[in-house]
């Protein structure tokens, strides 16, 4: 075993493009849709709530797309973000397989969510936004948007699903810090919200009715424009510094992964991690597995349809050719907030129905086992989002261990979870059901 288990690069090497998996399909993704006309969608619709400059990157057919100056300084605050190999854990599962981790809780916001939040903020000002409106489910997205807003001098409106907003106070108090103002969705905010409070009450809240109220907030303010956290193309171009930045360290390592996995809720750090992998496994013909891993309580991939859906409940968004539930799904309420969405993203869909990636779905009494043993060996507690990619890499290591055989496992540590210790408690404490 090597003495080096960390690998990390200079800040030199921060990547200066983001890597465009549009360009390398074999199969070109469907467009999204007008819901009325059935037509593909023009630019001019989406600049109604995104800047112009960022819908030419969710249409961009470049392979590479050039990060700004001023967010590399930004990233720098963070990026490179370290791989690890999971020695310790290794040994409590006495496995032969290797556990690599590339670890993106060490930015402020705690999650791999600033890597887009920077620059979306960074290019609304540019196009002259004043203000943004955005859903956030467990407060990671929220946070992270709240902090690039503060940094780029931005007013930040945050509809944050109302039974994370319940559960994780301590992610509303960290958006609050960084000068957001967020509401419990659905809200008395906007007439959607409204609506669905009239019809009940105890709403819990989804991340579907979230975007709908941040879509009417915008569409009904000034100067304000949309921001996602997930789901589309230029978020998910956004994030593919995490696998270009682990692909180097992996080389630093000596090794190859055979399997890469990440959890999956709209698919923002799935494909940070993978998307980089699968150029190599397109362009090159590498053997990859890569694996995204979503809650059972909700499974788009594993049980949803592919077909066009709308990205929220109200029906006001494009739709999109995605594994659905459908958009009116009421997903449970699982600890694991930042995947309860109905639907994923067009691109890692795509790469699905293309037979590039493979899908699991896993119970959360299984991920907060796992995340716990984690924490236990490796010191760090992870979010119960980026748990599901662990609980998804135990099971792996197992197989080798009982196979005899060795595996290089490399996984995406998307956040931590120390404001998630409430969950943690409640596992602790037996209290945490399957649904």
């Amino acid at each position: 075993m090597s003495q080096n288990i960390r690998f990390t690069l200079p800040q030199a090497d921060i990547p200066k493009q983001w890597y465009n998996l549009l360009a390398d399909f074999p199969e070109p993704l469907p467009p999204p849709l007008h819901p009325g006309t059935r037509q593909p969608v023009p630019p001019e619709m989406l600049t109604q709530i995104f800047p112009e400059n960022l819908v030419r990157q969710e249409m961009c057919p470049d392979q590479y797309v050039e990060i700004p100056e001023p967010v590399r300084e930004v990233y720098s605050l963070w990026r490179p973000t370290p791989l690890l190999r999971a020695v310790r854990l290794e040994r409590a599962l006495n496995t032969p397989a290797h556990i690599y981790y590339k670890y993106e809780g060490a930015s402020p916001a705690g999650s791999h969510k600033v890597n887009t939040s920077v620059p979306q903020a960074y290019f609304n000002k540019a196009a002259g936004t004043k203000r943004l409106a955005t859903e956030t489910g467990a407060g990671q997205w929220g946070s992270s948007l709240a902090l690039a807003c503060q940094l780029f001098g931005m007013e930040c409106n945050v509809y944050m699903v109302k039974v994370s907003y319940q559960q994780k106070p301590y992610r509303r108090m960290l958006m609050h810090t960084w000068g957001a103002t967020v509401h419990a969705s659905p809200s008395d905010q906007t007439n959607f919200g409204r609506k669905l409070l009239a019809e009940d009450p105890n709403c819990p809240g989804s991340l579907g009715i979230a975007i709908s109220e941040a879509v009417e907030d915008t569409v009904t303010h000034p100067n304000t424009k949309y921001s996602l956290g997930s789901v589309l193309n230029h978020v998910c171009l956004h994030q593919t510094v995490i696998g270009q930045e682990a692909i180097r360290q992996m080389e630093m390592a000596g090794e190859e992964p055979d399997s890469i996995y990440a959890c999956a809720g709209g698919g923002s750090n799935f494909a940070g991690i993978a998307f980089p992998f699968l150029q190599l496994k397109i362009k090159k013909k590498k053997n990859y597995r890569i694996v995204a891993v979503e809650p059972s309580a909700c499974p788009s991939l594993t049980q949803g349809e592919l077909r066009y859906d709308f990205g929220d409940t109200a029906e006001t968004t494009p739709l999109v050719m995605m594994y659905t539930l459908g958009h009116k799904f009421m997903p449970p309420s699982i600890h694991a907030g930042g995947l309860r969405y109905h639907g994923m993203s067009p691109m890692v869909s795509h790469a699905l129905k293309l037979g590039l990636i493979e899908a699991q779905a896993i119970h959360q009494t299984r991920v907060f086992e796992a995340g716990t043993l984690f924490a236990r060996t490796e010191g760090i507690v992870p979010a119960p989002e980026s748990a599901h990619a662990i609980a998804a890499v135990i099971t792996e290591a197992e197989q080798a261990r009982e196979a005899g055989k060795k595996r290089v496992i490399l996984f995406n540590l998307s956040g931590h979870g120390l404001l998630d210790l409430s969950a943690y408690e409640t596992y602790l404490q037996g209290k945490i059901q399957d649904v």
